[in-house]
Formats: C-alpha cells, structure tokens, sequence
C-alpha cells in the first residue's frame, strides 16, 4: 500500500502542476510542453548512454525544442510555416559535426540523437496545434487578443490518467491474463479493458463540458487514448528492457521520470489529433 499512497501523492501533484500549467495561460502552456519535451529527450539519452552508445545529448535537445518553438510560432499564427526549414541547417551541422568526433560507430550515435527528436519531440510539437486558433474551453486567465482553448488536451489528460489509473487498479486487483509479458509482466487484458471502460464512461460524463467534438467524438477519443496508450507504454517498456533500466528518471516518485509518465501521449496524441483533424 505505501507504493499505491505514493503513487497517489505524485498524481496529485502532476495534476496541480501539468494540468494547471497547460490550463492556466497560453504561456504556460508552452512553458509545459517545454519541460516536458527537454525533460523526456535528457532521459531518453541518459539511458541511451548508459546502455554504452553514445548520443549528443544538448543538439538533440536544442532540435527537439527548435521543432517546439517553431510551431507553437506557427500554429498561434506569429510566423509561416516556411521556418521549419531552419531545421534543415541545424540537422547537417549536427551529421558535419559528427566527422570529426571520432567515434567509433558515428552512426548509431546519429540514430539515436535524431531519434528522439521523432519519437519524443514531434509529438508533443502538436500540442500547439491543438490549442491555438481553437474555441472551447477557456484557459483560467483569459486573452482577449489571443484564439487560444486548451480543451482538446485537458480533455486528453484527464481521459489518459483515467485510464491509466482504470487500468493499474482492475489490473492488481482482477488481472490473470498477461498482455505482453516478454515486454511488460505486469501488463494484463483485464487491466486495459478495465482502463477502456472506464476511460468511456469518463468520456461520456465530461464531454458536454469540454466541447470541441460531441460525445461520440470524445468515446472515440477514449478507445484510440486506451490502445494508443498501451502501445507508447509498452514501447517505452522495450527502450528500457533493452537499455536495462527499471525508470527513465526519478522526478516523479512512484511514476518515474517524465518518459515514463508521458510515454502513452507520444503514440496515442497524434492519433488523437490525427483523429480531429480528420473528422473533428
């Protein structure tokens, strides 16, 4: 039970400060996804090199957060979408870079520090897109001058921690069956569809508050936030069984690090988003 009271306690604190970062001005919403983002790309490479592959671990995180930057630019409009090209530049300078470190395997290292930049970076770039130029639910200081609602992600996080929390609970408690236990042992069929229906039920109660899509819309949001989500957290569970580390990081106790608490948002969000932009 201690490790379910800290689990909690680290809950109620990711809520007060992820979900109140994200709601409370348009600002802090970038400010939150930033964090996040350098936070998740640091202990992706801490594990990287401690697995003995080499990754460059500040271009990778300056990448990553230039992708962030231009398009939270972008989707609130100050800039066009022609300055994503200044990637371009930043990615040869880091390959030309690379000629003269003399690493043994200069590839791998490659790999691994652009990498991240499309597993972690990439997705959580749309967290601008999702919130800028958008109606619906108001952030809790309101601008005036600014088309700015972040209720597609509010709507998402709460959906995703009800469903992690649905989950892990029918899971200790009524779990037989292993949903992939070479990756996740502790994984079972009954805790994620456990965590789907009540998700669902959640989606259903919540949906004529957030707005954005109907409720039908929201139930959809759901099952793609339940499968998506299992899939990025098993995913991460490979990147740590194969870099043998138990957490990505220890900022969060009883949860891990940031990669370990957001590893669900990196496949399921763009699914979600992919989803509004298509029929939202």
């Amino acid at each position: 039970m201690g490790s379910f009271y800290r689990r909690t306690l680290t809950a109620v604190w990711i809520v007060i400060f992820i979900l109140g970062g994200f709601w409370l001005h348009p600002i802090s919403f970038f400010l939150t996804g930033l964090i996040i983002l350098t936070g998740s790309q640091y202990e992706y490479y801490r594990m990287i090199r401690n697995s003995g592959t080499s990754a460059r671990i500040i271009p990778g995180i300056f990448t990553g957060s230039a992708v962030y930057v231009i398009s939270t630019l972008v989707a609130a409009g100050i800039i066009s979408g022609k300055y994503y090209l200044i990637l371009l530049p930043i990615a040869f300078l880091i390959m030309i870079a690379e000629l003269y470190r003399k690493q043994e395997k200069p590839f791998d290292t490659l790999a691994h520090t652009f990498f991240a930049v499309i597993y972690i970076a990439v997705p959580l770039s749309l967290l601008p897109y999702s919130a800028f130029s958008r109606t619906g639910l108001q952030s809790l200081l309101i601008q005036k001058d600014i088309v700015f609602s972040p209720g597609i992600l509010i709507g998402f996080l709460l959906l995703q921690w009800v469903n992690d929390t649905g989950a892990y609970l029918t899971g200790i408690t009524i779990g037989r069956h292993r949903l992939m236990e070479r990756i996740s042992p502790k994984k079972s069929w009954e805790g994620f569809f456990g965590g789907l229906v009540i998700s669902s039920v959640t989606a259903w109660l919540i949906s004529g508050w957030i707005g954005v899509v109907d409720t039908t819309g929201w139930i959809i949001i759901s099952v793609i936030i339940s499968i998506g989500g299992t899939y990025g957290d098993l995913i991460e569970s490979m990147l740590k069984r194969s870099t043998e580390v138990k957490d990505s990081g220890t900022v969060m106790p009883g949860h891990g690090g940031f990669l370990d608490r957001f590893d669900s948002a990196l496949i399921s969000f763009p699914l979600v988003y992919l989803f509004l932009a298509l029929f939202g």
